[in-house]
């Protein structure tokens, strides 16, 4: 047995997928950290995308890029609508605004398996053929997959890093407070915040649809996913979770490597467990003062 060829091919499965948790949780992160809430819709908007870009790229023929940008906007603005709509009542009550939120996730798989019905549906494939990384082997679609959530990930940090909204964005993140003496609105905030996060999961969800199958109930596992790494990484620090994500993701490859599925799994649990114990503000994240 080659280890060396299953190393490098784990390697870079651990990676390619944590690109795609790293998606999933940056989008939690900034609910969180704009909001003071989980939000546990957050895999249906991951479903939604996947969705979208199911029915663009296979009924409207669109490529699989403009599919992917269209599924963006539209969650973007569907995100800002049902927080200024739905949530604007719980913005300073987190416990009734989460559960609001589990009321919305169910609505929102519901209205999916009413119209989309229960059976998973196959995507056709981004890139045919596989190319060759060194020692490992990876599926072409894959590696389009990559690009395109690289590309996500760049554009958010440069919105993020030198746009107006998103300096704004970044200081409500950090600390409100600080924020609010600065003369930034919070409160205007909120939907942006929420609607970039819905955007993200779907454009996670829209990646992920060439690779598995899309049904209402794919949303749960990128939640966990997403959740586990956010605890991680730190609640509310989007470096944070940018590490988590791709450790997680490696964690995944090698313990599926050496291990059984469910010890595989047992194995993260236990390491979000130890990290609880000993470092239970994350990777990165800060202590309340």
């Amino acid at each position: 047995m080659d280890w060396t060829f299953l190393a490098t091919q784990a390697t870079v499965n651990g990676l390619i997928v944590g690109l795609l948790y790293l998606l999933m949780a940056v989008g939690f992160t900034l609910v969180f950290g704009v909001m003071r809430m989980v939000n546990f819709a957050h895999g249906e908007f991951y479903m939604l995308g996947a969705f979208g870009a199911y029915f663009l790229v296979s009924g409207a023929q669109l490529p699989f890029m403009a599919a992917v940008a269209i599924t963006f906007a539209g969650a973007l603005a569907g995100g800002a609508l049902l927080e200024w709509g739905v949530l604007k009542p719980f913005r300073r009550d987190e416990l009734n605004g989460m559960i609001a939120t589990i009321g919305l996730a169910m609505i929102l798989q519901n209205l999916a398996l009413m119209f989309f019905g229960p059976d998973p549906l196959s995507m056709p494939p981004v890139a045919e053929g596989v190319t060759r990384l060194g020692k490992a082997v990876v599926p072409t679609a894959r590696l389009y997959v990559v690009v395109f959530a690289c590309a996500v990930l760049a554009l958010l940090y440069g919105f993020l890093r030198f746009s107006r909204p998103g300096r704004a964005l970044r200081a409500v993140v950090e600390d409100m407070e600080i924020a609010a003496i600065q003369g930034i609105r919070s409160r205007l905030y909120y939907p942006l915040g929420f609607g970039l996060g819905a955007g993200l999961a779907a454009v996670a969800g829209a990646l992920m649809a060439p690779l598995f199958s899309v049904s209402p109930f794919v949303g749960g596992a990128p939640l966990l996913k997403a959740f586990i790494v956010v605890i991680l990484g730190g609640l509310g620090s989007i470096p944070g979770a940018a590490v988590a994500a791709m450790l997680l993701g490696l964690v995944e490859s090698y313990a599926s490597l050496l291990l059984a599925g469910s010890t595989a799994d047992m194995l993260i649990f236990a390491i979000v467990m130890a990290m609880l114990v000993l470092r239970p503000k994350g990777l990165l994240g800060r202590g309340e003062a």
